[in-house]
């Protein structure tokens, strides 16, 4: 169609058309004033009932206002209406946050066992860290911390005391594991880092493999280290396992899909309110390598910063993305400061890929139970391309290009995880085995088995089947409906069918079982990269990506 162009019409036409661009403009203007200045009204008058209220209150309610506890639920019931990450951080919760932003700590280095009345234990200790270098192992009592006995403390505050400026010393009182004997140990504090890359490797002679857990500063350089290591063992192909991954630095994502794709890409897009939230992120330095095929793992635990390396990788055809389909989160977070030393990470804008997907959940406060993006309709998302021409949907998430089941496993094994039973044996069974074999030889024999089975005996844990917890809440819904009497020879059957005492279950379960344990003792006695290489041994998911065809 062509442009029609003002000069073309008379005099008086032109006139007119002139005014009516101007007063349309001015009509414009006056509108987005108008909002601004209603928006401003409503702020102000909020602010002033909301002072207005708590003076009140203060004068005049009849017990003593917990003013600390009734100002934060307020701080924080207000934030919830908006998005579920934009929160207010006080000044005591800043150390927390920055173990969030730098996976970083002071203190040494281990993740502690602690029950009510009982002393803490150390049950893993990290690679390098304080804990290991003091000789602090699985298993080993902390009688006292500087002074305080444990018995007394909650699991919280005997973490906190071991916690503390990097340099700093803190002594404990340590029952040893093995001999039994109660030792005095200084250990110096340092700054703990978890590492964002939790394990490199080759798979096979030609694949090499990455499993990247976050996205804090310099991840990237990692990456690209780790990359050239394996270029040197043979590497042909790479796969960059980003399960679970939850996200970080926006930056460390524009940097490590810059060292696949040609300098220039475009990476990303944001799009807020703001004139500075809406920007184009292309990456700035030359690739490493343009060619290697790639695979990216991803599952609805993969999100922010993993979204865009899988998001951005998928849209420029430049990996082939597997597994499931990630959480969408598509939101842009920034640390705002705020009086007395508090800060809000408040969502500044959406961020969307090349393809102009906005990987945000449609509606993020309809969720599954794992946190992950529900079913959305087709009819409810739009249609983008490739660079080479295929769809892709947004509305979600990014869906894989090859969609691979994750394996189920019984409420068993959820319930001896998550109870804390295998937790608790392989401490125990640290007490008795000085040593394992070498992980690449290690294996949880029979005999092990049923040595944890006649642990597992003793624990008082859930061990009902799913479909046993079904059949209690249904039992219970026919008595209160006064039909169980009338049911009750069918539901004594169904009952009987269903019962299965703790060790047939732990027997049946067996081939689900054991990997877990093997991780955990494998981690205990060599680290937790040792672990991690137990758990690819039972990694059917990845098996199966590694057979399917690349795009």
């Amino acid at each position: 169609m062509r442009s029609i162009r003002i000069a073309n019409f008379k005099p008086e036409m032109r006139r007119f058309i002139i005014t009516l661009s101007m007063a349309f403009a001015v009509v414009l203007s006056a509108a987005f004033t108008a909002k601004a200045q209603s928006q401003n009204f409503k702020l102000g008058q909020w602010s002033e009932i909301h002072n207005s209220i708590l003076k009140e209150l203060n004068r005049s309610y009849v017990d003593t206002l917990p003013l600390d506890r009734i100002m934060r639920a307020g701080v924080d019931a207000m934030l919830e209406e908006l998005d579920p990450y934009t929160v207010y951080i006080p000044e005591e919760e800043n150390e927390d946050l920055q173990m969030m932003l730098s996976k970083t700590y002071g203190g040494i280095g281990a993740i502690i066992h602690k029950k009510k009345d009982e002393n803490v234990i150390i049950n893993e200790p990290y690679a390098g860290s304080p804990a290991e270098k003091y000789g602090l192992q699985c298993g080993d009592e902390i009688i006292e911390i500087d002074g305080v006995p444990t018995k007394g403390l909650e699991t919280k505050e005997s973490s906190d005391r071991m916690k503390g400026k990097p340099g700093t010393t803190v002594v404990f009182k340590v029952k040893k594991v093995r001999t039994g004997d109660t030792l005095d140990i200084p250990v110096v504090r340092e700054r703990i880092h978890f590492p964002d890359i939790e394990y490199a490797g080759m798979l096979d002679d030609t694949t090499g493999y990455i499993l990247q857990s976050g996205f804090t500063e310099n991840v990237s350089g990692e990456i690209r280290s780790k990359f050239q290591e394996l270029k040197k063992q043979g590497m042909k192909r790479l796969v960059l396992d980003l399960r679970g991954n939850g996200g970080g630095l926006m930056s460390e994502a524009i940097n490590i899909v810059s060292l696949f794709v040609p300098k220039g890409s475009l990476v990303v897009t944001s799009k807020g309110n703001t004139e500075e939230s809406a920007r184009e992120y292309r990456t700035e330095s030359e690739p490493l390598d343009t060619e290697i095929p790639l695979i990216v793992m991803i599952d609805s635990g993969s999100a922010s910063s993993s979204e865009i390396v899988s998001g951005a990788l998928q849209d420029m055809d430049r990996a082939t993305i597997m597994g499931k389909r990630s959480y969408g989160k598509g939101l842009v977070q920034s640390i705002k400061p705020l009086p007395y030393n508090g800060q809000m990470k408040v969502t500044t804008a959406k961020y969307y890929t090349p393809s102009g997907r906005c990987v945000q959940a449609i509606d993020y406060s309809s969720r599954n139970e794992d946190g992950s993006v529900g079913h959305i309709p087709d009819s409810l998302t739009r249609e983008f391309k490739t660079a080479g021409g295929r769809i892709v949907r947004d509305g979600g998430g990014i869906t894989p290009d090859v969609d691979i089941d994750v394996p189920d496993y019984s409420r068993l094994v959820y319930a001896l995880v998550l109870g804390g039973v295998i937790d608790q044996y392989v401490i125990d069974y640290s007490r008795r085995h000085e040593s394992i074999p070498a992980v690449d030889d290690f294996h949880f024999s029979d005999e092990d088995f049923e040595d944890f089975i006649r642990f597992a005996k003793t624990q008082e844990f859930d061990y009902r089947s799913s479909a046993k917890t079904l059949y209690d809440q249904m039992k219970k819904e026919l008595v209160k409906d006064g039909l169980a009497e009338s049911m009750k020879t069918e539901l004594e059957a169904l009952e009987k069918a269903l019962e299965m005492d703790k060790e047939r279950f732990i027997r049946l379960k067996k081939d689900e079982i054991v990997p877990f344990i093997e991780e955990e003792l494998a981690t205990r006695y060599w680290f937790q990269e040792a672990g991690v290489k137990v758990r690819l041994r039972y990694d059917e998911q990845l098996k199966t990506a590694l057979t399917k065809p690349l795009i």
